[in-house]
């Protein structure tokens, strides 16, 4: 991997696949081990932990690492991360296995897609996580919700071994891997990279916001788009990439590149910011736009916002220099009619009617 690049969180892009002897023997062993169907979540997770987008994780965190991520956002090693990442199971399952067992991780159509190597079991406070990860036990907080009520009581956690990536039928040409952006990115010479994060269609103001923030710190873009996991209600991954197609169009040639990121997110705001950064770290991105309200689910039934509109952008600043991805906070861009142009809503002219267009509506 070219040295010019950004190293992976941790320092080595984690790749758990594996091939020849290796594969054939734990596709041969799996037939006799318990096997686990993974829910949708869990397989979005999965796939990231195989391909290194979560590096440095081996595997789905075990107790000691789970409660260090939820009370510090450190992981026991002392490295920052800031969501746990667990595999949820019922009571009744969590019974029949035990740590040093063996489990074939599936895909809802039952193919293999892991071995499991179970080194603890338990049951969580899920309420305390909650509280500690996303600040709130309100499960109007579709995250809070989430964990009280469609995560299952028990935990296991181990490494992990793989022998097939999930598979996807759509956009696989937009699909890569984290060691394929890399890859990608020192062919063409891409030293400095920021990420806009989304998980909702653009239109012209994040243009004008994304280019200018490339240009301002003399970087190339990656429109890196959320396509595993959003909000309930967000719109289609299917329509969201074509919008971005139609719209990287625009860019200057060879400035900007588009590639889908399968993560289940968790819309835990402050937290998730300093996630983001680790992920796109790993995918080779040196910068992050990091918007108001960045990853946040909005307000509660009463209107109260869920997070500060700079919480993330706070947090983010605090841990850049851990993190070692820098911020570019995202700039309000607004529509000066008289101008039939598009700027930062510090820089509209006095005097001027501007018009602001919602990122979500």
């Amino acid at each position: 991997m070219a040295d010019h690049l950004i190293s992976p969180h941790g320092g080595d892009l984690v790749d758990l696949m594996t091939s020849g002897e290796r594969e054939t023997e734990i596709r041969k062993a799996s037939k006799r081990w318990v096997s686990w169907d993974l829910t949708n979540r869990q397989l979005c997770d999965l796939e990231l932990l195989i391909n290194g987008g979560f590096s440095p994780l081996q595997g789905f965190m075990n107790k000691k690492d789970y409660e260090a991520v939820c009370s510090s956002m450190h992981l026991a090693s002392g490295m920052l991360w800031p969501v746990p990442i667990i595999l949820d199971v019922p009571e009744e399952f969590a019974k029949k296995i035990k740590p040093g067992d063996k489990l074939a991780l599936r895909d809802p159509e039952g193919v293999l897609i892991a071995s499991f190597d179970v080194e603890d079991v338990w049951k969580p406070d899920r309420q305390a996580e909650a509280e500690s990860v996303y600040g709130t036990s309100n499960k109007e907080h579709p995250g809070v919700s989430f964990v009280l009520d469609r995560t299952n009581p028990w935990y296991i956690g181990g490494n992990i071994e793989a022998v097939h990536l999930p598979d996807h039928h759509d956009f696989l040409f937009l699909r890569q891997t984290p060691s394929e952006l890399r890859s990608n990115f020192s062919r063409f010479g891409w030293r400095k990279v920021v990420a806009f994060q989304t998980r909702n269609p653009m239109h012209r103001a994040h243009y004008e916001l994304t280019f200018r923030a490339a240009k301002e710190i003399e970087a190339n873009l990656l429109i890196h788009p959320v396509v595993g996991m959003t909000k309930p209600g967000d719109i289609d991954h299917y329509t969201r990439v074509r919008c971005y197609q139609a719209l990287l169009k625009h860019y200057p040639k060879d400035t900007a590149m588009l590639s889908l990121l399968p993560l289940a997110m968790r819309l835990g705001g402050p937290r998730e910011a300093l996630w983001h950064a680790i992920i796109r770290k790993n995918h080779g991105c040196t910068h992050l736009i990091v918007g108001r309200d960045h990853a946040g689910p909005g307000s509660d039934s009463k209107g109260e916002p869920f997070y500060g509109p700079y919480e993330a952008q706070e947090l983010m600043k605090k841990h850049e220099e851990e993190i070692g991805v820098k911020m570019v906070p995202f700039k309000l861009m607004v529509y000066v009619e008289d101008q039939d142009s598009y700027c930062p809503v510090d820089e509209v002219p006095e005097g001027k009617k501007s018009v602001n267009i919602s990122g979500t509506e």
